[in-house]
This record gives structure tokens, sequence and C-alpha cells, in this order.
């Protein structure tokens, strides 16, 4: 029986992209499974991005929230209201290859004996270079190394939990792969109860991949078709606000994931340390702007403070 896919694609001001990512869309092969929807979750965008997006030929819902839920929360909303048996969430700034969905999904069909729960792909730039996407999971250790920039100067499985160090050209099992393009169990997804919302942005990803892991799933990236991912996307624009929901989303998985006293201990660091390392790198690379975006990240941090806090607490009681 052919598998069913619902597109999930949370948009936020991504302009022009958006379009291109859903004529990617159109033009894919579906050859090895059926399209059941194509689900847009507006965050209360203030661009001309939905306009005409009605036009496209694809089986299109377009959710409008009138302010911004965040990324976990606002997929949770396009999955409340699909009934495929897989779902896929696509960033806005990637655009599939013919094969992308196809072949993910065909490898998703046959691998229900071996568990793998969710399938990545790999990405490439503008310039056809492959991203290095794939993740380990976060460790304290790791945490450590990239709070004292040591990630920045040595690439290794015990420095940073991004896999940089490999160069992503073969098809493996992996702890995480990129939200970008990230296909996941219907059945498997609404058994998690989700993305956890409390993540705004940034590690609600790789919080649900570890919660696939301790379900008995596993992961695995794809390396024979690929799909062009801009990065950064609109975040580019607000690199200060970006830096904030990053460190907030770190702190939250800490607390999340690690005993109290490692958790703490890299919150305190990020406060502390991490600020100075990250202004001395920009200045050693003659960037002032980088510094100000640091500086400017890290007085929104220390603003917000007792929100982030509050939401440690609410996730870990509903986790």
């Amino acid at each position: 029986m052919t598998p069913t896919i619902s597109i999930i694609t949370i948009n936020w001001n991504s302009g022009h992209q958006l379009r291109e990512c859903l004529d990617a869309i159109v033009g894919s092969d579906r050859q090895k499974f059926k399209l059941d929807k194509v689900i847009i979750v507006d965050n209360a965008s203030t661009d001309t991005s939905l306009n005409g997006l009605e036009q496209l030929d694809l089986p299109l819902q377009i959710i409008r929230n009138s302010v911004n839920q965040g990324f976990g929360a606002a997929c949770n909303q396009g999955a409340a209201v699909c009934n495929s048996d897989y779902l896929l969430f696509l960033n806005p700034d990637t655009r599939v290859a013919e094969d992308s969905i196809d072949r993910a999904a065909s490898f998703m069909d046959e691998s229900l004996a071996q568990k793998v729960g969710v399938v990545g792909i790999q990405l490439v730039d503008e310039r056809g270079r492959i991203q290095r996407s794939c993740a380990r999971f976060p460790s304290p250790t790791n945490l450590w190394c990239s709070i004292l920039g040591i990630d920045k100067l040595v690439k290794s499985e015990l420095t940073s939990y991004m896999m940089t160090e490999w160069n992503h050209d073969n098809t493996q099992r992996v702890d995480h792969v990129m939200g970008a393009f990230y296909l996941i169990r219907t059945e498997l997804f609404e058994s998690l109860q989700g993305f956890d919302e409390n993540f705004f942005v940034y590690f609600e990803d790789l919080d649900l991949s570890y919660r696939v892991h301790l379900a008995g799933w596993c992961s695995y990236y794809l390396a024979d078709t690929r799909s062009f991912h801009k990065g950064g996307g609109t975040s580019e624009k607000i690199k200060a606000t970006r830096l904030f929901y990053s460190q907030r989303s770190r702190i939250l998985y800490g607390y999340k994931h690690f005993n109290w006293f490692q958790a703490t201990a890299i919150a305190l660091a990020t406060l502390t340390i991490e600020p100075i390392t990250r202004i001395g790198f920009a200045l050693l690379k003659f960037s002032p702007s980088q510094a100000t975006e640091t500086i400017q990240g890290y007085i929104k941090i220390f603003a917000n403070l007792p929100a982030i806090y509050k939401s440690i607490g609410s996730s870990i009681i509903n986790n």
C-alpha cells in the first residue's frame, strides 16, 4: 500500500523562498508516496510570502497565526490537522530535488523492521557544497567545548555535537538529522507528543530526536538524494535575537536531559564565560559587528532570565 505524507512548513517572513520551496514540491516525483497535504503554518508574517500560493497545484492548507508561536508549537499545529502515515517537516529555505521525498519515503517504508523512525537527506548550499548537518546528542563535555570555543579550534567527536569531522557523503545511522528536512512516522510523533513547545526555536528537533532514541527508534541520514538548503533563513536578519534563542534553548536542553549539577554549571558558564569567548573570537576576526551582536544577544538573555527558568520548570514538570 502506498504510504501517505503530509508536508509541514513553518513560515515567518520567508519572502520568495517559500514559493520556491513549494514549486520544488510541485515538481517532485510521487511514485513511492501519496501527497496528502501541504500545510503552511504562518507565524504572523508581515511580508508578502503567502501571496498567490493558492494557485499552486498542491493540496495546500494555510494556518495563519496572529502572533509568532515559535517553531515547535507551529509544527505541532500543522501536525494536528494531518492523518498521513508520515510527516515531513520542511524548511521554507529548502528546494528538494525531484527524487528527494520519493527516496526518503521509500527508505522509511522499507525500514520499519529496523525501527527507523526519522529520515533526513543530504543538504547542499548554493554552490553545491555538502552541509555537515547531522549531529550527535549534546553532552556536557561537548557543550563545555562550545562555551570555551574549543570546538572552533579542534573538530572531533569529543569537542562538538555537530558531526563536522564527517564529510556526509555516505548513508548511515546517526543520532540526529537537521530539522530542515525531517521525515518522521506520524504514529511515533504523536506517541511522543510532538515537539516540546518550551523550545521556541533551536534544539527542539534535537530534543525530539533524543526522545525518538529513548523510545527505541533510530534516525538515518541518506546521502543518495539531496535538497538545496540556504541555511540561516530569515534569522540572518536578526542575529542578536537568534543568539538569544539559541542560548536559551541550550540552557533548557541541559536542564531537561542532564543532571541538575551539570545543567547548572552549563547555564552559569553560558551566562558568564561564553560572552567573553564569543567577543574575543569576534575581535580576533576583526568583526566589531559580531561583537556588538553578541552583546545585544546577551543583554536580551539577562533581561529574560526569569521567563527562561519558568520555561525550564514547565518542561521538567511535563516530561
